[in-house]
């Protein structure tokens, strides 16, 4: 899943803006760089994670992307740290595997900042910005589905319930069903386009994000799969990060931070024991949080860089227990759509 430039939903519609690393001396606090470590940066974007991790210790690093103009864009990066960074073309979800087959695991630490990146809001013809027409697209990557495809196919109830359960959007019904009138006269095939379909239902009051941004926000995720990405990626670097490792995340809206928080949770919570029970079955904690609850960015962050102001930073350590089986990373996502004659929540 490319990512991570610290971008929250509220900020769909994009603006030409400068590169932050959000929440960067937190990161580097608990990430906590050491020398001859090995340590991956699952959302490599501008590499601003990335350079701070090399210079912060004598380190080697390797990075991931799914967007091929970030990876591209990296090189000079790559050559600046002279064979400590290794840039992968590939979803973070597979950063096990990846790196076990590059003979660099186990890991140190992983990093993962989640959401759209601040050049791909700026590109319009990447079609994640409705603020900049562009054609309706929002592939992070080149193998998915694109928006246009999307809004031009799914069903009205279908349609509906990625748009609640995606962008949390309270009118999703009649955003689908607005779509759907509106594609029976027209393709849909530009953000701006379906920005206008969007804002004739929903509306909005000064100071409120754009009637569109929730909309958008579940399309993209949708898109990218980036809800399921993120929950195969924390089993993944549980898989491969030594006892001592540390997982830092930093995601930007509730459905993420809600997959972390479950995830650790479900980590770090050994099995139930009572005076008058035998000691219930179950894993044995595989992480020891290092931050109780999420960290959030300070007062001077957010005046500097709006677009942190919705960041929520969690980490945790490896233990020395082994990893938990991931069968139960499908409970840490949101409802599966329902069938055409189910109700919608």
């Amino acid at each position: 899943m490319k990512t991570g430039l610290g971008v929250g939903p509220a900020d769909a519609a994009g603006g030409p803006t400068r590169h932050y690393p959000v929440m960067l001396r937190e990161v580097l606090a608990h990430l906590a760089p050491k020398r001859d470590g090995h340590y991956v940066d699952g959302t490599f974007g501008a590499g601003g994670y990335s350079r701070a991790i090399l210079e912060a210790a004598d380190c080697r690093l390797m990075a991931f992307d799914r967007d091929p103009t970030a990876i591209a864009a990296g090189a000079a990066l790559v050559q600046a740290f002279d064979g400590r960074l290794s840039l992968v073309e590939d979803r973070f979800s597979r950063l096990d595997i990846r790196t076990e087959d590059a003979g660099f695991a186990p890991l140190d630490g992983v990093v993962l900042d989640i959401g759209v990146s601040s050049m791909q809001l700026d590109q319009a013809e990447r079609g994640f910005s409705f603020r900049r027409d562009g054609p309706l697209d929002m592939r992070m990557g080149n193998a998915e589905r694109s928006a246009e495809e999307l809004v031009a196919t799914l069903d009205e109830v279908h349609l509906a319930h990625v748009i609640w359960s995606l962008g949390e959007e309270r009118q999703s019904r009649a955003i689908a069903r607005a779509i759907v009138k509106a594609r029976a006269e027209a393709p849909i095939t530009r953000t701006a386009q379906l920005a206008e379909i969007v804002s004739r239902v929903v509306r909005s009051k000064p100071g409120e994000v754009h009637p569109a941004t929730r909309t958008f926000q579940a399309l993209r995720i949708a898109v990218n799969e980036e809800l399921s990405e993120l929950a195969q990626a924390l089993a993944a670097a549980e898989r491969v990060l030594k006892p001592g490792g540390r997982l830092v995340v930093v995601t930007f809206h509730s459905l993420e931070d809600r997959i972390v928080k479950n995830f650790l949770a479900s980590r770090v919570k050994a099995p139930s024991a009572s005076r008058h029970l035998p000691q219930a079955e179950g894993p044995a904690p595989s992480f020891r949080l290092v931050a109780k609850g999420a960290i959030e960015p300070g007062p001077d962050e957010v005046a500097e860089n709006p677009r942190s102001r919705s960041a929520k930073l969690r980490a945790a350590e490896r233990t020395d227990q082994p990893a938990h089986e991931d069968g139960d990373l499908m409970g840490l996502l949101p409802a599966p759509s329902p069938q055409r004659s189910g109700r919608r929540r």
